[in-house]
């Protein structure tokens, strides 16, 4: 690459193997709009920057008076220069990322429940935290576009939360040159989650619900990015934007830094004590948000502990506890399905910062992954990953369980993911009545989107309860919308063939509405 890389942050692949795709020699690098506009490396591996930036405590100290737009643009333009977005443009995406959020300079309310510490997340338009990195994403994804006048195709595979998220950024930038395609398990997600997707009417959104399991559109959708140039005259561009994309663990290490923040403000303590530090509990899918909480401790911010929280999907669990990542046979229905997942691709990325920076030993743990679905650390990585993280399996009946005793305990509704995070709290021996040591729980979704998981918790007078006194008045009006039917994918098709059609068609249509062009596809009502 002949760049201006000049006071340019550079990024590469955690393979670094030649990320132009040619293979071998000295290791290349690209530009922050060409990582986010391309989803995955040419070499098959996951972009990061070329460098962390370290914190100082003056940093932190200076950080922690800011507003959460404002430390938005702060962490943000460290990682994308000036010259690519400049300084104006930039805090006005961190500002518009928030439109629709109850109270946008704090967009995430910190409550103290006992002695834990819980950072609500879902105080935004689709109530979930997904609406933080998304909401970025397509808003720079969007700038982009226009300033090099290039039509845009965002693909997604979603367990409930990411493609809600993601379709209402698109809605909200109103932008001609964007679209969507989304992709969902059929069946798998909740149905205010398939509201969310199914009541947008707008040639700008298409979206399809898949015969599988949460992460079977991965392989076909990463074949999709890798066999195609970030720019083709035929499609325009096409872009990835689940959390693979390093645009999505930048914007989402903010609320790790924020969390952090008022905790410690809470005790008084200055900020940037390393004496101090706050573990923190994710529930963990495709590890995205967990990776955005390492590298901001990696970047000198006092955290922890980062602790997952799985269901009986358990892939993060079982390499945590023993080492073995193995992609299980098959995927399991539980009441918390926005975190199903057999193989989450950025365990990638926490390898490659566990390793130092290792891309050698990354590119062939990931060969081999690639390969068999399996990959075994030996006991000294395994050592050095817990050090660093801790995890817990939680089932559907401790789940409901402890949704049930968090409500009567201290009359606080908490949805099946941040169960799961309670439940591995109490389970890795964080006492919630007596403050032995500082953690903070990261409440990712609204119970408001799951109401037959938390009718199996509560029962349905505890359900009706939550609606009369709690549930929001947006997620209401959503209830009752028209829906229109999604396309369907059936098991035995070609699902990568049949999302090149949708991509090929988006480009000739250019503005057709859905119902208007979904004659050549099968919905689930058979139209």
């Amino acid at each position: 690459c002949d760049l201006a890389y000049n006071n340019i942050m550079k990024y590469t692949s955690t393979r670094r193997n030649n990320v132009d795709g040619g293979g071998g020699g000295a290791p290349s690098f690209v530009s922050f709009q060409e990582a986010i506009c391309s989803g995955y490396a040419p070499d098959g591996g996951l972009y990061v920057p070329e460098t962390l930036p370290t914190l100082s405590k003056k940093d932190l100290k200076e950080w922690s008076r800011l507003s959460y737009p404002d430390l938005s643009f702060e962490i943000l333009r460290l990682f994308i220069s000036p010259k690519e977005v400049a300084d104006e443009v930039l805090r006005g995406i961190c500002a518009t990322t928030l439109e629709g959020f109850e109270d946008p300079n704090h967009a995430v309310p910190i409550r103290k429940l006992g002695s834990v510490y819980v950072a609500e997340l879902f105080h935004g338009p689709t109530f979930c935290f997904k609406d933080f990195g998304l909401g970025a994403v397509v808003s720079l994804l969007s700038y982009f576009a226009t300033k090099r006048n290039i039509p845009t195709t965002l693909l997604v595979a979603t367990t409930g939360d990411t493609g809600p998220a993601a379709v209402q950024a698109v809605s909200r930038v109103n932008n001609p040159l964007l679209r969507i395609l989304v992709h969902f398990p059929l069946g798998q997600i909740s149905e205010f989650q398939k509201r969310q997707l199914t009541t947008v009417d707008s040639p700008c959104v298409r979206v399809v619900s898949f015969e599988g399991g949460g992460d079977d559109m991965d392989a076909p959708i990463k074949r999709i990015l890798q066999s195609r140039g970030a720019e083709s005259n035929h499609y325009g561009r096409v872009v990835g934007v689940n959390s693979y994309n390093i645009a999505r663990p930048l914007m989402q290490m903010v609320h790790f830094v924020w969390t952090y923040f008022r905790v410690i403000e809470d005790l008084g303590v200055e900020p940037g004590n390393a004496d101090v530090r706050v573990d923190m509990v994710v529930p963990t899918g495709a590890m995205g948000n967990i990776v955005g909480g390492y590298m901001a401790k990696k970047m000198g911010v006092p955290i922890g502990r980062l602790c997952a929280g799985t269901n009986i999907n358990d892939i993060v669990y079982r390499v945590m506890h023993t080492g073995q990542f193995h992609r299980s046979n098959r995927m399991e229905r539980t009441l918390s399905e926005a975190i199903n997942i057999q193989l989450p691709y950025n365990f990638e990325r926490l390898l490659y910062y566990l390793t130092d920076c290792n891309s050698t030993l990354v590119k062939e743990w990931m060969d081999t992954v690639d390969n068999t679905s399996k990959l075994d650390l030996d006991s000294t990585w395994l050592s050095r990953l817990q050090d660093e993280f801790a995890a817990e399996r939680v089932t559907d009946d401790a789940m409901c369980a402890t949704i049930q005793s968090i409500k009567q305990e201290y009359d606080y509704t908490v949805d099946p993911h941040t169960a799961v995070a309670f439940a591995t709290t109490m389970s890795l021996g964080y006492n919630l009545r007596k403050q032995t040591s500082l953690v903070a729980i990261l409440s990712t979704a609204s119970p408001c989107k799951f109401q037959e998981s938390m009718t199996v918790a509560l029962g349905s007078k505890g359900w009706n309860d939550y609606v009369n006194a709690e549930y929001p008045e947006q997620a209401g009006r959503i209830m009752e919308m028209t829906q229109i039917e999604p396309i369907v994918y059936r098991k035995g098709e070609d699902w990568e063939a049949l999302t090149r059609r949708i991509v090929d068609d988006f480009a000739k249509s250019r503005g057709s509405l859905l119902k208007t062009v979904i004659g050549p596809y099968r919905t689930s009502e058979g139209v």
